[in-house]
């Protein structure tokens, strides 16, 4: 079998993560007054309820649930769920934006050679796990290859011009 290497789909970037909601009102007001999302139109053509929100570079869908009373309740905080995850400027000032909005979460602390990512773990109205993190302080470095890559694209820039000069170096 060949293997696929690069970007065999010739992808660009994630477009937008889709939400099953109980209801999507409280979902659009959990999107934007907790995570700064804004809405934007959607297309008319859906035959069902829902709402586009965009903001960093993505959409969230919020798609209405056909049966909102047997969605499956989720109360315990897993961080080892399906999540989304953000990077945040400040992690202490997400933690008292949290506490003062009184929302529930879990904070965990991750180290790899001496690097510490900080994150902290909640839901969104339907159980849904968001995560918010520092998690541009770990360089994300490929299995196979030499290319070393991170969440931000600023360090990226920096992280790749250190690495023309680290090989260019004898």
């Amino acid at each position: 079998m060949k293997e696929n290497t690069g970007n065999p789909l010739h992808l660009t970037s994630l477009n937008h993560i889709s939400v099953v909601c109980k209801s999507v009102e409280k979902s659009i007001e959990f999107y934007t007054n907790v995570l700064g999302f804004i809405p934007v139109r959607r297309p008319g053509s859906f035959n069902f309820d829902g709402a586009w929100l965009f903001s960093y570079g993505i959409g969230i869908h919020l798609l209405q649930s056909e049966d909102p009373d047997n969605m499956p309740e989720k109360t315990e905080i897993n961080p080892k769920d399906n999540h989304i995850s953000f990077q945040c400027e400040s992690m202490s000032a997400v933690e008292k934006k949290l506490k003062e909005m009184e929302i529930k979460y879990v904070r965990q602390r991750v180290e790899e050679g001496g690097i510490y990512v900080d994150q902290l773990f909640f839901h969104d109205p339907d159980g849904f796990m968001i995560e918010i993190c520092n998690c541009d302080n770990l360089p994300v470095i490929p299995l196979a290859g030499d290319m070393i890559r991170s969440c931000s694209r600023l360090n990226l820039q920096v992280m790749q011009s250190q690495q023309q000069i680290h090989v260019v170096q004898p």
